[in-house]
């Protein structure tokens, strides 16, 4: 009926029409006719209902042309039409009528990004109307808007094609339009192109009409209600693959340029694997008749959701089984998993506003790891979750993280907010309200709050409100007998937690969300009692007290198991202090089953021997995340005071007899850190001492590898981790045999296939020549495989080879035999070569301006780059330099950025650590080095 609706009413509407004549009035901007009170956000009073769009784009002058009929509601009589536009050129505007169009005055505020439409004597009554804009500009030359992109073929020519990237403020650039995702609209777009090309969009197309002067026009069918940053449209020449899914989804294809189409087919069964995966977990099915993915050869994020056309990076959707590593798999299938559950959490229903975007990418990111879990599960998936809880507290540890809902307003502090908190934070917490509420009460919890919200925009408490009310208005009477029900005082043991409280995942979970930061759960043994003291873990100083006035206070769900039961027993800590009672005395006690909570453990008063004693006998009794979590706990720990150096050290001396991949990468995360700083700061002895003991403590370990792709997934992913550390460090046996199996992949001009799994290593061991650099980058430049253009780099960056590596950063930089997106990922790499970390930061400065027009303020890819090119750095000299470089700047180009504080507080962090405990390190070594 809707649909029906819709195309009536564009059936009784003007044609639009690109090249239409007429003339229209425009206010001189800033000097005539009334005066505007502009204001970040728009009135709520005015609201789109559908779009008409018209999009031209000239692929030869690199530029388009377009017209949208915005039918609009009026909710309150007013005198100016408010939205957003953004370096578009808009040469006439009207407000349509039965008899004759008003022409519009245009008024536009650059820094706002909006414009103002008016006309004199005229009001915008109550009631629905339609305005329509007739507008141009340059396709972008960055990642986002409607920008413009290029491939060579495998014989050399360039191609064009022109693509978008919206999210989160860029439709604005592309036509315009409410660019806020609480507008949501219909879109009905029509596409011209050439012969020679091709469209894509969010919905199928229904036909294409042939114009007098030899362009072709799409038209889509008319979308659903979505907000404008789903909005995408791609002009190319791409070929693609297509399958029909269990559930009736009628096409799901993936796009690549032609010659690596044969790349798509692991792509496009992981996605029909997937799309049903979530019709059947959400049981609301996929409203949408098609689902594309396109691999974008320019491209700046990992992936986009749009509705119906997700796009990708190429690295990051084709798959070839001879050349790509397991590591390439696990990628792909996670990106994959994370865009289509966006088709639910973020497309179907959307946060009202950027301050939860965690709604959307911490719920992504969540189900990425679920959804694998359970159709994939070879991939071993979990096994990395950790890592991403990890990730986040390294931020959250700071001065400057936010909470997970934070205030934002203008598009830079919007863009920041695409960071680890957001996604990384928010999927943790997610882990760990789902263990507390258990699976299935937290699955029917998140259907009825999809079911009830869809096509709409929600905060965070439309979400606590379905899991909390899950219990009474979801199969209530089965759920009652498992003591879910918010109005019941007693509760069967099946909820293991707190017996006397009503269950209110709200007042639980604002603790996590409004909040910043995360608990340190002291931990101290007295016979049966255990004493709980909660406060927050804060780096920067190396004890710190908490006062009664503090107001950092979660409400924290424990979990712990003992040296007499491997049972797990629950706990929710909800004041600073407690007490629980064991039924007997134990040895140990371990908190923080399989680190499904989001908080740290420090156990006090003797309470980390026991459980080293414990490792060091029999370290298989904790499961591989918990081995993982206590190495994290304790090296973290160091850093603010709470535990020597010594002892973390004493409890990784175990790592010798462990296998597990967890474990082994998290020691690796916690470790090979502190030498990295050594290499920055001309410390020589200890730093060979330092790598020496890592050598020595995986040689074992080390020594098992074989190279080949045999094994469990785990296993191949371990092997490259471990052969890549060792052929680094220059550890002869892996030396060795990586540079025979270069010198026979060289002879045979690279026509010998490597085992997919250590070509990394080979590749980097090549790399280390001048002879072994040029051959490897001529591979690069004519190879069709992503995967192996990924791997390439990489190892070119790894060289030690100096002025190799500020010509590759150039290159990138122009975008010429490197494409530019891949910047910040090489920059990155090449500040923690040892040979040349002062270039990276050196290039950084020098080339700031054009990185942050390239890339834009407040990206993620700006954020990583300024904290991953410091964050090594650990003297007062660089904190100096790298303070003053940034406070030199202007705020619109990055002074005030969130990442220039993380990227500070992280160097004086380094220097405090260094400062305490290299005396420490020292003795230790001295006594444990071989």
């Amino acid at each position: 009926m809707l649909k029906l609706s819709i195309i009536l009413f564009l059936s009784l509407t003007p044609t639009l029409d690109a090249r239409d004549g007429g003339n229209v009035v425009f206010g001189s901007f800033g000097t005539t006719g009334p005066s505007f009170e502009w204001k970040m956000r728009l009135t709520d009073s005015v609201k789109p209902l559908l779009y008409d769009l018209l999009i031209h784009p000239n692929l030869t002058s690199l530029n388009f042309t377009g017209t949208v009929q915005i039918h609009l509601e009026v909710q309150r009589e007013t005198k100016h039409i408010f939205l957003h536009s953004k370096n578009l050129h808009i040469s006439k505007a009207f407000i349509l009528g039965s008899r004759h169009p008003h022409h519009l005055v245009v008024r536009e505020s650059e820094l706002y990004e909006q414009i103002a439409l008016f006309c004199e004597g005229f009001t915008f009554t109550r009631g629905n109307h339609i305005i329509q804009l007739h507008f141009s500009a340059n396709l972008s030359d960055s990642f986002h808007g409607f920008y413009k992109g290029s491939y060579t073929t495998r014989s050399g020519e360039v191609r064009s094609l022109a693509s978008t990237q919206f999210e989160p403020t860029h439709a604005r650039a592309a036509f315009p339009c409410f660019d806020e995702p609480s507008f949501k609209a219909n879109f009905s777009i029509r596409i011209r192109r050439e012969p020679r090309h091709i469209s894509i969009s969010n919905m199928p197309k229904l036909k294409t009409v042939e114009l007098a002067d030899g362009v072709l026009e799409d038209k889509y069918d008319v979308s659903v209600k979505m907000s404008t940053y789903l909005v995408a449209f791609i002009i190319c020449d791409f070929l693609s693959i297509s399958k029909r899914s269990q559930h009736g989804v009628e096409v799901i294809s993936v796009y690549t340029v032609p010659e690596k189409i044969s790349q798509a087919e692991y792509a496009l069964n992981t996605a029909v694997t997937l799309l049903d995966f979530y019709d059947d977990y959400f049981e609301i099915p996929y409203p949408l008749p098609k689902q594309d993915l396109a691999a974008i050869p320019d491209f700046q994020s990992g992936a986009m959701e749009n509705w119906g056309l997700t796009t990708y990076r190429e690295s990051g959707l084709l798959f070839d089984p001879e050349r790509s590593s397991t590591s390439d798999k696990l990628g792909i299938t996670k990106v994959i998993g994370h865009e289509l559950a966006h088709q639910w959490f973020g497309n179907l229903v959307t946060m009202h506003w950027w301050n939860d975007l965690w709604l959307n990418e911490g719920f992504a990111k969540f189900m990425e790891f679920l959804s694998i879990d359970i159709t994939y599960p070879e991939l071993q998936v979990n096994d990395y979750f950790l890592e991403k809880c990890f990730t986040a507290m390294g931020v959250d540890s700071l001065r400057s993280s936010h909470p997970i809902s934070t205030p934002v307003e203008n598009p830079a502090e919007i863009r920041e907010m695409f960071d680890d908190v957001s996604y990384q934070k928010g999927a943790c917490v997610l882990n760990m309200l789902r263990d507390f509420l258990t699976p299935e009460v937290f699955k029917m919890g998140i259907i009825r709050y999809l079911k009830k919200h869809s096509y709409q925009n929600t905060v965070n408490a439309h979400l606590w409100y379905s899991l909390t009310n899950v219990s009474c208005d979801l199969d209530a009477g089965r759920l009652k007998a498992a003591g879910f029900c918010s109005d019941r005082k007693s509760r069967t043991s099946a909820s293991k937690w707190y017996m006397e409280d009503d269950l209110n995942v709200k007042a639980l979970m604002d603790t996590w969300t409004l909040q910043e930061g995360f608990p340190m759960i002291t931990v101290e043994v007295k016979g049966r009692e255990v004493r709980l003291k909660q406060e927050r873990y804060l780096k920067g100083f190396v004890c710190f007290y908490f006062t009664e006035t503090d107001v950092f206070l979660w409400q924290v769900p424990l979990t712990y198991i003992t040296s007499s039961s491997r049972s797990v027993q629950r706990f929710l800590l909800k004041t600073r202090k407690d007490v629980l009672y064991l039924p007997m005395e134990v040895e140990w006690i371990k908190f923080n089953v399989d680190m499904r909570g989001y908080y740290m453990v420090h156990y006090e008063d003797g309470g980390w021997d026991p459980l080293i004693r414990q490792l060091q006998h029999n370290h298989t009794v904790f499961s591989g995340n918990d081995r993982a979590s206590l190495i994290h706990n304790i090296f973290q720990l160091v850093s603010i005071g709470k535990v020597p150096l010594d002892k973390a050290l004493s409890l990784s001396v175990y790592l010798r007899h462990e296998v597990e991949v967890m474990p082994v990468t998290q020691a690796f995360s916690e470790l090979v850190p502190l030498y990295k700083l050594m290499e920055k700061r001309n410390m020589a002895v200890l730093e060979h001492k330092l790598k020496g003991f890592l050598v020595h403590l995986f040689q074992g370990l080390i020594d098992a590898q074989q190279w080949s792709d045999e094994g469990s997934v785990a296993e191949r992913v371990l092997r490259n981790y471990l052969l890549l550390f060792a052929c680094v460090r220059r550890y002869a046996p892996c030396v060795r045999t990586a540079q025979e199996l270069f010198h026979k992949w060289k002879d045979a001009d690279g026509e010998m296939r490597l085992p997919a799994d250590v070509r990394l290593v080979v590749y980097t061991e090549g790399a280390r020549t001048e002879e072994g650099w040029d051959f490897l980058l001529e591979k690069y430049l004519h190879t069709m495989y992503p995967s192996e253009k990924a791997q390439i780099k990489a190892a070119l960056s790894y060289s030690p080879l100096a002025h190799k590596l500020h010509w590759l950063l150039e290159r990138a930089l122009k975008g010429d035999m490197l494409k530019t997106h891949e910047l910040p990922s090489l920059l990155i790499s090449v500040s923690k070569n040892p040979k040349s970390y002062k270039m990276a930061w050196d290039f950084l400065k020098s080339n700031w301006q054009e990185l942050v027009k390239k890339f834009d303020l407040g990206t993620s890819s700006i954020s990583r780059m300024v904290v991953g090119v410091t964050n090594q750095y650990s003297t007062k000299e660089m904190l100096n330099e790298v303070r003053l470089f940034f406070s030199s700047l202007q705020d619109d180009m990055g002074a005030r950025l969130r990442s220039v504080q993380q990227a500070l507080e992280n160097i004086e962090e380094n220097i405090r650590w260094m400062e305490k405990n290299t005396p420490l390190l020292t003795e230790w070594l001295n006594i444990h080095s071989v």
